[in-house]
């Protein structure tokens, strides 16, 4: 599928796109949160007096401007809005309190802060920077339905690679990094991901997922370059999600982490198929699980890889997927597996993934204020992911974040592959490995494990079927069953959290019982 807009490399900036769309697709619904529209026509507009009131309070080009807020018209206002002025847009996690507030606050240095609601901060930023997100609502409508005020509009100075947000990673493993994302990374999220979509002007795409994070921001990006509407929701129920679906008449949406499991665990309804997606955007879903969704909710499960630092790198091959594969190398990148020393290698071979963007700011640029970890991450243009990969005839398997693999008795074992075995067990919702210390020195493997509503397994069940589908050596040695599992915003386990936890008092050790393999 094709991109209607065209933008050329000196144009690959939001300004531009907004102008092109504008005039590509007119009065068609841009942007909805189910109370306020607005069409594409009206966007330059909104964009341009969005800048003014920014101006208006004393932000210029390159300044921060951050909002700490759930999801709601005013973030997808403040980006085109910053945009247009060339300053950067900093969406911050609205549950963030004290200390980790104060930590994103120190690292940006935000001329302004837009909040809904009020924001502790001990003291360490004057109050005077704080705004209310109303005051982002004083636009002038008629203005924006006006053609001939959006057709003399003047561009900002904003250039491709021109940081527009700075985007903090989920912290799963330590402190966020803030990554330094520009116009053309945007752009290119845009065209890519909507091509994999196959969004069209036809299209209602919705998404659930919080806008301090890229998936949702560059959904909306999607819309822009392919003129469909984008529809923003509250944040992800079980019980809501397919009704929320129904009543909008979505056709795209995006799902992450347990959130496929999760739904899967919900009772039957009505409106399991009383809908309209056809195509959701659902990276790392377990094999059975894609299959058995797909078949309970008649839609289609697309695959991918792609990080905050990066882009859709990976995916399907002309709309072909391979069952438990992230797809292939999409055209303009490239893709490498590397081993510790840095030496590459080839088909069957797990090692970690680094990836290479051919157009220009199509990548971050690197992590705000942190030279040193971007001087890590990235060399020579490639980007070091940190994922442990294997490549097969040019489709690229996940295997597991490196920070993952635990090492027990002289072998490396993949926790992904140990939850990948716990999760296709029937009356297992979710499951989490991670390596804890073991008395013989190097790790032990731990589960965490949540059971479906209302089901029992006990921990020798769970062995026994785990022994068919997984080498002795990665059986997990301790399993402490919980309610639920800790998330980040956009349903990825926060292993940290459960590192911390480790073995309690609660915890069942197959040693201790005296388990014994059976094959």
């Amino acid at each position: 599928m094709k991109n209607k807009l065209r933008l050329h490399e000196g144009e690959r900036t939001v300004p531009h796109a907004l102008l092109k769309a504008s005039a590509t697709y007119g009065d068609r619904i841009a942007i909805t949160d189910g109370e306020r529209n607005v069409t594409f026509r009206e966007l330059p507009g909104l964009a341009q007096q969005t800048a003014e009131i920014l101006v208006g309070l004393g932000v210029n080009p390159g300044d921060r401007v951050m909002v700490v807020a759930e999801n709601c018209f005013e973030i997808l206002q403040l980006l085109i809005g910053c945009s247009w002025l060339n300053a950067i847009l900093v969406p911050i996690n609205p549950s963030s309190r004290d200390k980790q507030l104060d930590y994103f606050i120190k690292t940006t240095e935000p001329k302004v802060i837009f909040i809904d609601k009020a924001t502790a901060s001990d003291g360490q930023v004057s109050s005077s920077q704080f705004f209310q997100l109303s005051q982002c609502r004083r636009i002038d409508d008629g203005l924006l339905a006006s053609q001939n005020k959006t057709s003399s509009i003047e561009l900002s100075a904003s250039l491709p690679d021109s940081t527009l947000a700075i985007l903090f990673t989920s912290g799963t493993t330590g402190n966020p990094k803030g990554v330094m994302c520009p116009h053309s990374q945007f752009i290119l999220w845009g065209e890519i991901v909507g091509g994999i979509l196959e969004i069209s002007e036809d299209d209602v795409v919705y998404t659930c997922l919080p806008l301090f994070h890229t998936n949702a921001l560059n959904a909306y990006l999607q819309c822009l370059i392919n003129g469909a509407t984008f529809q923003l929701g509250p944040r992800f129920s079980v019980s809501q999600f397919w009704p929320r679906m129904a009543e909008s008449g979505t056709t795209v949406t995006y799902l992450l982490g347990a959130m496929v499991s999760m739904l899967m665990t919900n009772p039957n309804t009505t409106f399991d198929k009383s809908h309209k997606v056809r195509n959701i955007l659902a990276p790392g879903t377990p094999t059975p699980t894609l299959v058995e969704f797909e078949e309970r909710f008649g839609v289609k499960l697309i695959e991918a890889h792609g990080m905050t630092e990066t882009n859709a790198v990976i995916g399907p091959d002309g709309g072909e997927q391979l069952l438990g594969y992230m797809g292939k190398v999409l055209p303009n990148f490239e893709a490498k597996i590397l081993d510790q020393y840095g030496q590459e290698l080839g088909d069957g071979v797990p090692g970690e993934l680094y990836l290479k963007c051919n157009v220009l700011g199509g990548f971050a640029t690197g992590y705000w204020n942190m030279s040193e970890e971007t001087k890590l991450a990235w060399n020579n243009g490639w980007f070091r992911t940190g994922d442990r990969v294997i490549r097969n005839d040019g489709w690229y398997k996940f295997v597991d974040r490196i920070k993952d693999v635990i090492r027990r008795r002289g072998e490396n074992i993949s926790a992904w592959e140990v939850e990948q075995a716990l999760q296709s067990i029937d009356m297992i919702s979710v499951a989490a490995a991670i390596p804890v210390p073991s008395e013989l020195g190097e790790d032990e493997v731990m589960a965490f494990i949540v059971l479906e509503p209302g089901k029992y397994l006990s921990e020798v069940e769970i062995l026994n079927q785990c022994s068919s589908l997984l080498p002795r050596h990665a059986l997990p040695r301790f399993i402490e069953f919980v309610d639920q599992l800790p998330l980040t915003e956009t349903g990825k386990i926060r292993k940290v959290v459960l590192r911390e936890l480790g073995v309690q008092s609660s915890t069942w050790d197959s040693q201790k019982a005296g388990y014994v393999v059976k094959r």
